[in-house]
């Protein structure tokens, strides 16, 4: 009987444990439900109060909470989440603004490694157009000049001018206005006309002149062989600055006179025999002065729709040339001849019917 009693005891003693446990693991859910635990200098002003003051503020304080019913309870854990995210987004802006920073800086030098290539190949190339010019014009002299923004600026402003001239004075105050307008405008771009950016080169100009006296042309002042000249110049010059290893040209001379038809045959001589940049010149002729310097000639010829190629001593291709020349000379002067017997006749026919209405008259 006292094993029974004792184990009975034993069993009422479990079940109150586990009735404890229970109620233990209950109150730690509602606690974690209410948040974190308040530090224990708080908790210190609570230890004097007996449960139902404790409970009573307990029930006033979920009434209070009950006001709060409608705030997002996961908005903690959302301002944690955003916040990460926040974090690696502005991580990811400054790699991205270090990228950017160095594609500008890029930018910036094949911004200027293209200005300086530009401005560099525009001296060599101005520098042996001078040389060039005067190697085919002992004389004479040429330049190359790069037309900027301002140039147009200063020609707009001249045309302004002219038309003021021409209008009254309301219109001349007006046109004043505007100018000063466009003054302003350019003063703010902050252009410097000494060094400009290449952003306002407008194009490349020529003047030249062929004796010492003459003033300078520019290109549409000149006439067609005086053209050809100033071009082939510019061929010369830029083949200088960058050589290429064959030129093809086809009657490059037809139209200047002797005396440029020798300086240009000269010029391609010195270039295919240099020293120091030797190229070939593959030229098309119909005059002696590019035949008297060449190291091979050749003849085309053309019978029944098919032309066939022949290779010519220099004597031979002289001597062709020389009565092509002729053959030429012939068909102008039998042409001049016509022209002025022409002429003659219609005069004497003018004078014929003059007379006879001077007769009809009388």
């Amino acid at each position: 009987r006292a094993l029974e009693e004792a184990q009975e005891g034993s069993e009422r003693l479990l079940n109150k444990r586990s009735m404890c446990i229970s109620k233990r693991e209950l109150y730690m859910r509602k606690i974690q439900e209410l948040g974190s635990l308040p530090p224990t200098s708080e908790l210190e002003q609570y230890t004097t109060l007996s449960i139902s003051a404790l409970m009573r503020q307990l029930d006033q304080i979920n009434k209070k909470l009950k006001k709060y019913s409608h705030v997002n309870k996961k908005a903690y854990d959302q301002y944690v989440n955003f916040s990460e995210q926040r974090e690696s987004l502005l991580k990811r802006k400054e790699e991205l603004d270090r990228g950017a920073e160095k594609v500008r800086e890029l930018i910036e030098s094949l911004d200027r490694k293209k200005d300086e290539a530009i401005n560099r190949t525009f001296r060599g190339v101005s520098a042996h157009f001078k040389d060039v010019f005067k190697e085919l014009c002992p004389n004479g002299a040429g330049e190359l000049i790069m037309r900027t923004a301002f140039d147009e600026g200063r020609t707009t402003s001249d045309d302004e001018m002219d038309e003021s001239d021409e209008t009254d004075k309301g219109e001349e105050e007006k046109s004043k206005k505007k100018k000063k307008k466009k003054g302003g405008k350019k003063g703010k771009a902050d252009l410097d006309p000494n060094n400009p950016s290449v952003n306002l080169y407008r194009g490349i100009g020529v003047k030249v002149r062929f004796t010492q006296e003459e003033q300078n042309y520019l290109m549409s002042q000149l006439s067609g062989g005086q053209k050809a000249l100033v071009a082939m110049a510019l061929i010369f010059a830029i083949q200088r600055c960058d050589p290429a290893p064959f030129y093809l040209f086809d009657e490059l001379d037809q139209a200047l006179d002797s005396s440029h038809r020798a300086a240009v045959a000269a010029l391609i001589q010195r270039q295919a025999s240099s020293d120091e940049n030797p190229t070939q010149f593959v030229c098309s002729t119909f005059r002696p002065e590019l035949v008297a310097v060449s190291n091979r000639c050749y003849g085309i010829s053309h019978q029944n729709k098919v032309s066939n190629l022949h290779h010519l001593s220099k004597k031979d291709a002289l001597h062709f040339i020389a009565n092509l020349m002729n053959e030429e000379e012939a068909v102008g002067e039998a042409t001049s001849l016509a022209t002025s017997r022409g002429s003659g006749a219609a005069g004497r026919k003018k004078r014929r019917l003059s007379r006879s209405g001077v007769d009809d008259e009388s």
